[in-house]
């Protein structure tokens, strides 16, 4: 299962553009439940936080642990390091591992925080270790996993924020056809589509959502998602989008902006 985009706050009545992140945080986790599906692990694509706090963290920990899963992380433009790896990982979280291995599946997790702007890019470190765990398992399919979208979603102003370097990390994308998928999160709303022979999936925030196709900052009248995530042995990625039925994490329409 995927998640993404929490942003959580230490105050836990504190709301972000009318949400109260917390609580529809915390929403999603029951609704995960209560649907009753088995999964292996929650995936986590960052923006865990959004006041930089160790409380905030330390909330996605105690509520993550209801879903009894092992769960890996990345962050995201809103995250703050110091604070984030001072709570993670935990018994309940995996450490940031950047690698994770099945018989017939690998994930790679990239890191593409720029520190203090929205905007991501993959340092030539991280895009190194792309290319060199590639090389070292050909024979497993690849899902690549990073918070920000590695593509225009079709939003001007959303799109000023997305991967500053997306054609380094298409050029190591396309030397190695192991890679199946490439999941994100960033834009607050869903997207699927095959690019360059590659499923390339972004997912609904767990709170607000972000208007498609809006060329100024825009908030959709879509309730919080999650995605899950099936790998198949043959290289297939089956995926579908579910999202809360309650309509009390609508955001507030008259925000110019966060």
């Amino acid at each position: 299962m995927q998640i993404t985009d929490t942003h959580l706050f230490a105050d836990e009545s504190a709301s972000l553009l009318g949400v109260r992140t917390n609580l529809s945080f915390r929403a999603v986790l029951d609704a995960v439940m209560a649907s009753q599906v088995d999964f292996d692990a929650v995936l986590a694509t960052g923006d865990i936080s959004q006041d930089h706090s160790e409380a905030s963290y330390a909330h996605f920990v105690k509520d993550i642990q209801c879903l009894s899963r092992p769960c890996f992380w990345l962050p995201g433009n809103h995250d703050f390091k110091p604070s984030m790896n001072s709570v993670l990982p935990t018994p309940a979280i995996e450490p940031c591992q950047h690698l994770f291995v099945g018989e017939h599946w690998q994930v790679i997790l990239l890191d593409s925080q720029v520190q203090g702007v929205p905007h991501g890019e993959l340092a030539a470190e991280q895009l190194a270790f792309l290319d060199e765990t590639l090389k070292a398992n050909p024979q497993r399919h690849t899902l690549v996993s990073l918070h920000h979208h590695p593509l225009p979603a079709g939003s001007a102003w959303l799109d000023q924020h997305q991967l500053h370097n997306p054609d380094d990390f298409w050029n190591v994308v396309q030397q190695h056809p192991s890679i199946r998928g490439v999941l994100f999160g960033h834009i607050h709303q869903e997207m699927d589509q095959m690019v360059k022979g590659v499923r390339v999936l972004a997912t609904p925030s767990t709170c607000f959502q972000f208007k498609p196709d809006s060329t100024d900052f825009g908030l959709d009248n879509r309730t919080p998602g999650w995605r899950w995530i099936e790998l198949s042995d043959d290289g297939e990625i089956v995926t579908r989008v579910e999202r809360l039925s309650d309509p009390r994490f609508l955001p507030d329409f008259n925000s110019a902006g966060y």
